[in-house]
């Protein structure tokens, strides 16, 4: 069934319950996602401070940091001490008819209070238990440089450990890490991907899984062809700045004015690259004739195509490769983002009577070409103790 605006009524995950535990943004991603595809989601936060993000500002709205907004909405929240039998017991109680609880705390915590994945599987064999870690259960290796109960599960520590940084940066510059908290949210799409997977196994066998997603091993398979690179052809790649290891030319350009990106994906757009900047020879040189070649000769390409392209502006670069149909696009700040016809689009106003009137980024999945409503607006902290824990 679909209601009139082309939206499944209900949504999804309508009816599914997820307890969620987490903080930070890896896992409260997780339930976001499941959020908006209608779970109903029960935030568990600590009295008095919840959420770490919660004080991650300036800027804040009110009393909460524009971060925690950014992840927490259509949720519900209660506080409770998990460290007491009171806290702990609550816990136990709302899990023994959820469907997901989920969690990122370091190995072995929430064993501590009564809380684990058997435990609570114990009196609720259906329970799918999420647990988000930053190296998994096992020792991170053999030098001696920590383990998963030990090491901090920050995103630019894993970042820096799973080779990510390595890759990131200017040729000879320091190591820099990605402009977001990109392997946390990369994380936080697999581990919804689990629970989904694990709800679909259930409604089969009736039985619960455990899913279990860990930073590091989410990082490694984020590198995809540059860990391919490695491993099949013992490339060990390092920091190239815009530049694609397997692609040529495809990076950022200087014009007079601004940069601008040019992808061109294969032998055919480079051809009408080389015809729009008026060298056409260039795709019959035997260099640049193939991407392969290209790839080898880059050294000499790239400082030829950077010494056209600073003659003109972007503007008339970007029309030019645009008519022709070679990919392109200015490199924007993030207030053109949101200026652009398209960026405005994902902007989602919610209202709030704790905050005021919020604009944040909408969820980019669309169902039967709708996008998912906002149903609620992320909770003050404790807002739903009343409901919840004392109907």
């Amino acid at each position: 069934m679909t209601s009139t605006d082309g939206l499944p009524t209900p949504l999804p995950l309508h009816g599914i319950r997820i307890i969620d535990f987490s903080r930070i943004l890896a896992g409260p991603l997780t339930t976001q996602v499941l959020a908006d595809l209608g779970a109903d989601v029960i935030k568990v936060e600590r009295p008095g401070v919840g959420d770490d993000t919660r004080g991650w500002g300036p800027p804040f709205v009110g009393d909460d940091a524009a971060y925690f907004l950014s992840l927490n909405r259509n949720k519900r929240s209660i506080t409770l001490d998990l460290g007491t039998a009171e806290g702990a017991a609550a816990a136990a109680e709302l899990t023994a008819t959820a469907d997901v609880a989920i969690e990122n705390f370091r190995p072995g915590l929430m064993a501590s209070f009564g809380l684990d994945a058997g435990a609570l599987q114990a009196r609720n064999p259906r329970l799918v238990y999420c647990s988000i870690t930053a190296f998994g259960d096992e020792e991170a290796g053999e030098d001696g440089e920590g383990s998963a109960g030990t090491r901090p599960g920050y995103d630019i520590i894993v970042q820096a450990m799973s080779g990510l940084m390595s890759i990131t940066g200017q040729r000879e510059g320091e190591p820099v890490k990605v402009g977001v908290a990109l392997l946390d949210v990369i994380t936080g799409l697999y581990a919804a991907n689990g629970i989904q997977a694990a709800l679909r196994q259930r409604d089969q066998t009736g039985i619960g899984s455990v899913v279990s997603v860990s930073l590091f091993d989410a990082s490694v398979a984020s590198l995809v062809n540059q860990a391919a690179n490695y491993l099949m052809g013992g490339v060990v790649p390092g920091p190239m700045g815009t530049e694609h290891p397997n692609i040529v030319p495809y990076q950022v350009f200087q014009a007079s004015d601004r940069s601008f990106v040019l992808a061109a994906g294969n032998d055919r757009l480079f051809e009408r690259t080389c015809e729009v900047i008026g060298q056409p020879d260039l795709a019959r040189d035997p260099r640049y004739a193939t991407n392969a070649s290209r790839v080898e000769h880059r050294g000499e390409l790239v400082p030829e195509l950077e010494r056209v392209f600073a003659k003109g502006p972007a503007a008339e670069w970007l029309a030019l490769l645009e008519a022709v149909g070679v990919p392109c696009a200015p490199v924007r700040r993030i207030d053109d983002v949101f200026a652009s016809p398209e960026g405005a689009a994902m902007v989602q106003e919610i209202d709030d009577p704790a905050h005021g009137r919020l604009r944040s980024v909408a969820s980019p999945i669309h169902l039967n070409g709708q996008g998912l409503p906002v149903r609620l607006p992320p909770p003050a902290l404790g807002a739903d103790n009343e409901d919840l824990l004392h109907p």
